[in-house]
């Protein structure tokens, strides 16, 4: 059973969908937060996982991040990391209050960019007992370093030097200057790295193409991505358990990859072969595996 929601983070209203077991009698129950990809909404991959997740016998909540999909703030489509992860934040809040939940009970899985936010948010919320990621990736790292790293440190400071220039123009009246997140199609795709060619494929074509998301992101942006890592402090996360699922195709799994060194224990890699980081948005061919992951992993893990 799927209900529209809504809650507050950092004074704006978020868009949710709570989902509920369809065996559910009104006991309280273990809780998941479901965080969507950069560019993404609750409609997409987030939706599914929290949907599956429901169908395992947890409550699971979806949301559109702050400045994107249904939920507000301005200008629209900012990708800020500090306020997604505090979103991640306010959605264990809103967890906490619902009589469908034991808040004792409640962990958080982030998928892509929110495999970089929920970590980030748990390092310090210890209401959130169990961490998830499915192809997880930094996207400070990614932005100062490029995809795979070695990306001139040139890049980044020319990025900064363009967001300082949009800031000045917006205060003097122009709209924010905007960038698409994946190429638009599979032609403007071509020669791209894999993470960018099949996500174009999933976010751009029928398969996932929603209208909430549009493909934009606030260029300027980048000056708070920027400043951001993930990973600085995932050791914080223990003794709480973190498991990082990812594809042993995906050219973003350095990230789960680097981190999970990082982490101290408990902590677990979870390998799926063949898989791509896109491919576990949707692909049955491989979703059915992360679940089953995360089934027992939040199961074991979220118990009474």
């Amino acid at each position: 059973m799927k209900t529209n929601v809504t809650f507050l983070s950092n004074g704006l209203e978020l868009a949710g969908q709570l989902y509920l077991p369809d065996d559910y009698t009104g006991d309280r129950r273990p809780a998941v937060v479901v965080s969507h990809p950069f560019g993404g909404v609750k409609e997409q991959t987030a939706g599914l996982y929290a949907e599956r997740l429901a169908g395992e016998g947890f409550v699971a909540l979806a949301f559109d991040a702050s400045y994107q999909g249904e939920s507000e703030g301005e200008p629209r489509f900012l990708e800020n990391p500090f306020a997604r992860a505090e979103d991640v934040r306010s959605a264990v809040t809103f967890l906490t209050t619902r009589d469908e939940v034991d808040p004792d009970r409640i962990g958080a899985l982030g998928i892509c960019a929110s495999g970089g936010y929920v970590p980030y948010a748990a390092q310090t919320d210890h209401r959130i007992k169990a961490v998830a990621t499915v192809s997880a990736a930094d996207m400070g790292a990614l932005f100062r370093e490029g995809l795979g790293g070695g990306q001139s440190e040139d890049v980044i400071r020319g990025m900064l030097d363009q967001a300082g220039k949009d800031r000045t123009a917006e205060a003097l009246g122009e709209a924010p200057r905007l960038e698409h997140i994946v190429p638009e199609s599979a032609e403007d795709a071509e020669g791209w790295p894999t993470l960018y060619q099949q996500g174009s494929d999933y976010y751009r074509t029928p398969r996932a193409q929603h209208p909430n998301s549009p493909n934009w992101f606030v260029a300027r942006s980048v000056d708070q991505i920027a400043q951001y890592s993930s990973y600085d402090l995932i050791h914080l996360i223990s003794p709480r358990p973190l498991l990082m699922i990812a594809g042993t195709a995906a050219d973003t799994a350095y990230f789960s990859r680097e981190a999970i060194e990082k982490a101290d224990e408990p902590k677990e890699l979870f390998w799926i072969d063949g898989a791509t980081h896109i491919d576990l948005y949707d692909k049955e061919e491989y979703v059915p595996t992360a679940l089953t992951k995360l089934t027992s992993f939040f199961g074991e893990h979220l118990t009474g």
